[in-house]
């Protein structure tokens, strides 16, 4: 699940960016509101941490532009704003939540799945795909009720192929969800992660759609 985190701090934008990725977030870092409009025009980002006191465009104004514009995707904002008014203000900006620092990075990665869950229309956190079950927060998958080790990378490709299970996802579009900027991605990369994941699991829970891309069907054979 790739998110952007928006934080003109260099240690505590760096601290956010390292420790989400480690709760299982690909994570992209930007330090003001201008490089943060243009990232969210031009990415699929599944959310968005999001700090107030910005350089070159202020957080709230960035928010309300995203509003504006028809941009859906979950915010969080991330402030030592703590006033009443201030959480008045960003809620009403269009803030989905809204944390005051120091924020615990175990919680704040939560109310993230909860929030792309909630907008997503997802009723509980673990999904699941005929014999197939996947709980994002604990990091575990089960197939027919046994536990399955699933590498990182392949864990949240897995992912994405569950929450979109019935559509069909192509390469491109798995790359821009599963890599954040500056991770190198050989051409073959989704490929390999595919094939990795039918022979740890099953040949037939995941389908190539020539020339398209990957399929999960939703109805699966237990």
């Amino acid at each position: 699940m790739r998110i952007l985190v928006v934080e003109d701090d260099p240690l505590l934008g760096d601290a956010l960016r390292v420790g989400l990725r480690q709760t299982g977030f690909q994570t992209d870092w930007v330090k003001d509101g201008v490089a943060a409009e243009l990232a969210l025009k031009t990415e699929p980002y599944a959310a968005v941490v999001l700090d107030l006191g910005l350089p070159r465009l202020e957080g709230l104004e960035l928010l309300r532009r995203a509003r504006a514009a028809g941009n859906k995707v979950p915010v969080v904002v991330v402030t030592a704003r703590d006033a009443v008014e201030d959480r008045v203000q960003g809620l009403d900006s269009g803030a989905d939540d809204y944390v005051v620092k120091p924020v615990d990075l175990q919680e704040l990665a939560a109310r993230l799945r909860a929030l792309v869950r909630r907008s997503r229309g997802e009723a509980t956190p673990r999904l699941r795909v005929g014999p197939l079950e996947l709980d994002p927060a604990a990091h575990r998958v089960s197939f027919r009720g046994q536990e399955i080790e699933i590498p990182p990378r392949e864990f949240a490709l897995l992912h994405e192929l569950m929450r979109n299970a019935g559509r069909v996802l192509s390469r491109e579009q798995l790359v821009q969800r599963l890599y954040a900027w500056g991770e190198e991605v050989e051409s073959n990369a989704i490929e390999v992660h595919i094939h990795h994941l039918r022979r740890r699991l099953a040949p037939e829970l995941i389908r190539t759609v020539r020339g398209v891309g990957y399929l999960m069907p939703r109805a699966q054979h237990d």
